[in-house]
């Protein structure tokens, strides 16, 4: 089985969530994929179509900025923690210029710019967002929320296009630490996977 990890804004296929899900599942035979994300968002969703395509996941876990990517590929068990379906317009306010990636990058990248041109291919990209969302699509996903999360909020947007089946709120903030991971990222992930 496939675990298929998408990194949020400013991160890496090495951060530490990724590590430790790959590391509680591979000794239950389940592979953990975490590649690096483009940062130009238009790129991204194109890497992460053909990505799911050619490696197939069982199951998706994002979080953040990966969460508002992995919940426009469609078909296939998502886990969104934390989504971020508002890019553009958080970064127009708080992110704009020079910022340094929190976790190391396979290319050696230390930092990029978030520019005009982002903030639009994120508008873009946003406008795919909830599209084609059937009711078998909805069960298909899973919205945690952490109530400490002063990042974002984008629990009006998940509950209005998937209700509230399956949303969760934890006790946690918007990065992911061992605890929100071990007590209730992993469980979902587990039983989803019948593990």
């Amino acid at each position: 089985m496939k675990v298929l990890y998408i990194h949020g804004f400013a991160s890496a296929g090495s951060t530490g969530s990724a590590t430790q899900l790959r590391n509680h599942l591979y000794p239950k035979g389940v592979q953990v994929l975490s590649p690096d994300v483009p940062v130009e968002p238009l790129r991204a969703v194109e890497f992460l179509r053909r990505y799911v395509a050619e490696h197939q996941p069982d199951l998706i876990v994002a979080t953040s900025m990966g969460a508002m990517y992995a919940e426009q590929l469609r078909g296939i068990r998502r886990i969104l923690v934390n989504p971020s379906f508002h890019m553009a317009r958080l970064l127009t306010f708080r992110g704009m210029g020079r910022q340094e990636f929190r976790n190391k990058r396979e290319d050696g990248a230390r930092d990029f710019k978030v520019d005009k041109q982002m903030i639009a291919e994120f508008k873009e990209v946003e406008k795919l967002s909830f599209q084609g969302v059937t009711p078998e699509e909805k069960q298909l996903v899973w919205g945690l929320f952490g109530t400490k999360d002063k990042n974002v909020n984008c629990q009006p947007d998940f509950r209005k296009h998937y209700g509230t089946g399956q949303m969760t709120l934890f006790e946690g903030e918007h990065y992911l630490n061992g605890v929100v991971l071990g007590k209730v990222i992993i469980p979902l992930v587990e039983k989803l996977l019948g593990i």
